[in-house]
């Protein structure tokens, strides 16, 4: 169990204690990552063969008689301009990661951040309405004054907006909590609502 520290709507803090895995595997976390980040890369580069590149078929000179190497193809590969050999293709980089390693894979990013005393839930962002100065004058009042960084998840729209042009903040809906996020930052700030989600989602059936 992890003790993690709740600011409560009317102002001051208290606390609630989650279900979060009292070990947690860096090698997990490494897997979830790798995974996250093979899943987004756009697999657009590319390279033409010497079949595909725009060159005139014509043989560069006779086969035999002029004491060269035969060549049948200004586009072969030993050219400048010429094609490239095993070169990249478009592709997809993103593989299958069994569901459970995603599951304990958040819920060990979640006690990371517990065991760090860096996780802090918000029952209402009170007085942050959509502006930045709103978020900002409230962060400074928790003690997060942008020399840290934060991932805040929130199913508030209006709290997202105002602190989303924050470059030491990363925003979040709740159904977009993710281990990468998670851990590139120094913070993990939630609302209850995230909170909940981001438990369903790691498997772990609530408070206990």
């Amino acid at each position: 169990m992890y003790k993690v520290p709740v600011i409560a709507a009317e102002g001051g803090k208290k606390s609630r204690e989650l279900p979060l895995p009292e070990n947690v595997s860096q090698h997990v976390l490494y897997e979830v990552v790798r995974w996250q980040l093979a899943s987004r890369r756009r697999g657009t580069a590319a390279t033409k063969t010497r079949g595909e590149v725009s060159y005139s078929t014509r043989k560069l000179f006779p086969q035999k008689g002029l004491g060269r190497a035969r060549h049948g193809s200004r586009g072969a590969n030993i050219y400048v301009g010429g094609g490239v050999v095993f070169g990249p293709k478009p592709r997809d980089y993103g593989y299958t990661l069994p569901k459970k390693v995603r599951r304990n894979g958040l819920a060990m990013a979640l006690a990371d951040r517990a065991r760090e005393e860096k996780l802090l839930v918000v029952e209402k962002f009170a007085g942050v309405e959509g502006k930045t100065k709103q978020f900002v004058e409230w962060a400074a009042a928790q003690g997060l004054d942008g020399s840290e960084r934060v991932t805040l998840v929130s199913a508030d729209e209006n709290v997202r907006r105002a602190a989303r042009n924050l470059p030491w903040v990363i925003t979040l809906a709740p159904e977009g909590v993710n281990v990468y996020d998670i851990l590139r930052s120094d913070w993990l700030l939630l609302d209850e609502a995230a909170l909940a989600v981001a438990l369903e989602r790691a498997g772990i059936g609530g408070e206990a």
